[in-house]
């Protein structure tokens, strides 16, 4: 469960967002507003990321000003070519493990246990700068999924991808057993979430029933001056 109370997040002058109170525990949580709205630095609240100006953000209990909650919540930028560090894609997905205390053999187990599961051991000696951008958004994922978060953060997930390499991502997604919240232009995506979270002006303005949300966004931006 992730709690954020209160929060306001300023950079110098500027509001980013503003008095956010609300409680996140279902299993499938989309994120929608227009760009400059505020959620991606909300998304970036909930695993420490950003730190909230005033109020509190946390984590099964505990502020995320605290290192414990940290390691449960894992977060996915929206371009894996800032997440992806290491030349080749093993090496990569192992780098996250190293100060974890497992051994080097119990690493690799864990590394090669997460690119079965899903079909991408062919990935793990390939040179991550030669990965398309499907492949690099999956390695990404993978990178947090190996750290066994219980939660992940999705910012902006199919933005960078084509239609083919979307469906792979999202058949991905529907395989995860972690609590997701997915912060997306994707409608499509954010109709089939357990829960939608509409921000707006730096403040929620809509939050509930996925469809309901996504057909008031839609006759929000119809109605708009263009």
């Amino acid at each position: 469960m992730i709690q954020l109370e209160g929060v306001t997040v300023r950079k110098g002058d500027t509001l980013i967002l503003d008095a956010i109170s609300v409680t996140l525990t279902e299993r499938r949580i989309g994120i929608i507003g227009a760009n400059g709205s505020g959620k991606s630095t909300f998304a970036r609240l909930l695993n420490g990321l950003e730190r909230p100006t005033t109020g509190t953000v946390r984590v099964d209990g505990q502020p995320t000003d605290r290192k414990s909650p940290l390691g449960k919540v894992g977060f996915v930028f929206q371009n894996p070519d800032n997440q992806i560090v290491m030349p080749l894609v093993d090496e990569d997905l192992a780098f996250g493990l190293r100060k974890s205390g497992l051994s080097k053999f119990e690493i690799g187990a864990r590394v090669r246990s997460h690119l079965d599961r899903f079909g991408l051991t062919h990935l793990s000696e390939r040179r991550t700068h030669e990965l398309s951008g499907g492949e690099k958004q999956l390695v990404a994922l993978i990178g947090v999924l190996v750290m066994e978060p219980a939660i992940i953060v999705l910012d902006e997930p199919t933005t960078l991808l084509d239609l083919r390499n979307r469906r792979i991502l999202v058949s991905f997604l529907d395989r995860l057993d972690q609590t997701l919240i997915v912060v997306s232009h994707d409608l499509e995506l954010m109709a089939s979430m357990d829960r939608l979270i509409w921000i707006d002006e730096r403040r929620i303005r809509g939050d509930g029933d996925a469809g309901d949300i996504v057909r008031a966004y839609r006759e929000a931006i119809a109605t708009e001056p263009c």
